[in-house]
């Protein structure tokens, strides 16, 4: 096995999201990345969870026409009644029922691309980019669930001076975050919990890679922004609090935390998935303030800010 990651010029991205606000410095476009090494509780992308691509079907959008029945090459969907049936075991995800659906009832969540491809469309927006300071933020799933393609994008936009920032879970190899650093102007990191037990309950995985991984990231000298999801249940109790501000105020390198707040904006794409969705309540708002507050009490000089939601 190689130490580091092989470059590769292709890759599976399930969204592309132009102008954001929320991701990085000014107007950016966001990639996202199919694939994620964690389960997280309140996860409101689940079609970015699986490598490969999915069939989603919105149930409140189909006619019950039956032609992607009659489209899909594997038999994997019928029709019992006028009710449409999939066999999610068959189904390829090859998208021929998505094309012949005309109601958006079916669509293919992901798709193979390429770096020309992905670049292209962010080179749409350089002119944003320029005026406001903005550039490409890499997101997910987790991005360094593909470090070649990851690895390769990065160099392009570095090529044409673009603001590059990458969003992470920190749940990756440290040889390839090493080498992405070293393309990466901004890494948006995530802390879901600081108790390592606890962290493995609501993901699926300890933190001690994460904060480890993180603490590497800081002895580089990256640009690192901390952000926490505020999750009601799951880590909003005062001790997490504590916990949190505690460790950012024992690394000065992090200048900034943005506390997340999550919401069930995701829930309708579970269903569409054959998933069972997250049980979520949306945190106060003057808790998150408070909360901010918190941090910045333990932590004084950082930034903490309450920004856009999770997902």
């Amino acid at each position: 096995m190689t130490d580091v990651a092989e470059p590769s010029r292709s890759g599976r991205v399930f969204d592309v999201q132009r102008f954001s606000l929320h991701d990085g410095p000014g107007i950016r476009t966001v990639v996202f990345l199919k694939g994620c090494p964690l389960r997280c509780a309140w996860c409101a992308n689940p079609e970015s969870q699986q490598p490969r691509p999915q069939i989603a079907w919105f149930e409140s959008r189909c006619a019950g026409c039956g032609r992607c029945a009659g489209a899909c090459p594997q038999g994997a969907i019928s029709m019992d009644g006028g009710r449409v049936r999939t066999d999610r075991g068959a189904c390829t995800a090859c998208g021929d029922c998505a094309a012949v659906c005309s109601r958006g009832a079916r669509r293919r969540m992901g798709r193979e691309t390429t770096v020309d491809e992905v670049t292209a469309e962010v080179r749409r927006d350089a002119p944003f980019f320029r005026r406001s300071g903005g550039g490409i933020t890499f997101s997910g799933g987790e991005p360094l669930s593909q470090p070649g393609f990851l690895l390769e994008s990065l160099r392009v936009c570095r090529r044409w001076g673009y603001h590059t920032a990458v969003e992470t879970c920190g749940q990756a190899r440290w040889k390839d975050l090493r080498e992405v650093a070293e393309l990466t102007d901004l890494f948006l990191y995530d802390l879901k919990h600081m108790d390592p037990r606890r962290h493995k309950t609501l993901t699926g995985a300890g933190n001690e890679l994460i904060l480890r991984n993180l603490e590497e990231l800081l002895a580089l000298g990256a640009e690192v922004t901390v952000r926490v999801p505020a999750v009601p249940g799951a880590n909003d109790d005062r001790e997490s609090l504590a916990a949190f501000g505690t460790f950012v105020a024992s690394h000065p390198a992090i200048r900034r935390v943005e506390l997340l707040p999550c919401h069930a904006l995701g829930a309708h794409k579970y269903a569409a998935l054959d998933l069972a969705p997250p049980s979520l309540e949306r945190p106060d708002p003057e808790w998150l303030v408070s909360a901010a507050a918190a941090v910045v009490r333990r932590a004084p000089g950082v930034a903490c800010h309450v920004t856009q939601g999770l997902g």
